[in-house]
């Protein structure tokens, strides 16, 4: 088939694909002619998405753009595992659907990992009610670092620049201003900015609730944090998080999570509300080739 007739064949079977998303919340398109960036967001255009482009966002991560709306997944180093996480959820600002598009997929691990939000909360209201009631009532704060120059061999390596999309100190205050952070500035010309209470407990269609969240991103693999969860994580009203909290809802996500294990070509829609996702490690002498485009809520 031709890209051409794939999009069509979406459009045909549109109101049957977004219902099978918002349920499932994630959708596996395999088979199709999907050979690189250009195709994949030819493609994904079929879905009528509003565009939600990386140089708007305010993700944290080191991303090469390869059109103006598909760009790699993370640059994060091989060996490095990317933990559980809604997309942007520490952020004001965050897409509403992920797509992913395996290009190369490694020759030993490089799942992409996906766990159903829904199922994190009723698991975690269960296990710890009070908290996780909190949780709903107050929000989180999220302090995040921004190197002053990007860093690919983390995670979390954009810098304040590119991550806040400004050229100057004065234009990263008022961006932040603007966007509800409190800030401090560091001796080696890094940013840590701290959110105002973002909601992680929210309602979806159907009354069904999710955590939507970046905890367990954050609590297992933001440079020091496990140990000391406090200098990134605290709840909206300023109070401590304790750890047995976090490390209940880490053992909660992990055994709800199960591995998308990619082929060349494989194409995923993911609804950012309901599923978290994260990546496995990887090794070989195959590169991993994931891109990725986001959509915005129509």
């Amino acid at each position: 088939k031709t890209i051409a007739e794939a999009k069509k064949w979406v459009s045909d079977n549109l109101a049957i694909l977004k219902k099978e998303l918002s349920c499932t919340g994630a959708v596996l398109f395999r088979g199709f002619p999907i050979v690189d960036a250009e195709s994949y967001g030819d493609f994904f255009t079929a879905f009528n998405y509003p565009n939600f482009t990386y140089k708007e966002s305010l993700s944290n991560a080191v991303r090469i753009n390869h059109t103006e709306t598909v760009f790699t997944a993370n640059e994060a180093p091989k060996e490095v595992e990317i933990y559980l996480h809604n997309e942007m959820a520490q952020t004001p600002v965050y897409p509403a659907i992920i797509s992913l598009f395996c290009e190369h997929a490694a020759d030993h691990g490089g799942a992409t990992v996906i766990c159903r939000s829904d199922f994190v909360y009723q698991q975690l209201l269960a296990a710890v009610p009070e908290l996780t009631n909190k949780l709903a009532q107050v929000g989180i704060k999220y302090t995040t670092l921004m190197p002053g120059k990007d860093d690919p061999q983390s995670g979390q390596g954009r810098s304040w620049r590119g991550t806040l999309s400004v050229k100057s100190v004065a234009e990263a205050e008022d961006k932040l201003r603007s966007l509800g952070y409190t800030w401090t500035w560091n001796d080696d010309g890094s940013l840590s900015a701290q959110t105002a209470a973002l909601p992680v407990i929210k309602t979806l269609e159907g009354n069904r609730k999710v955590c939507f969240n970046q905890l367990v991103a954050a609590y297992m693999g933001w440079k020091g944090v496990r140990e000391n969860p406090a200098i990134a994580l605290c709840f909206g009203d300023d109070s401590e998080i304790p750890k047995s909290f976090l490390d209940t809802l880490v053992s909660i996500a992990k055994a709800l999570s199960f591995d998308l294990v990619w082929r060349d070509g494989d194409v995923v829609i993911v609804d950012n509300h309901l599923v978290m996702h994260g990546r496995q490690p990887y090794s070989g002498e195959r590169k991993r080739k994931v891109l990725v485009v986001l959509g915005a809520e129509v």
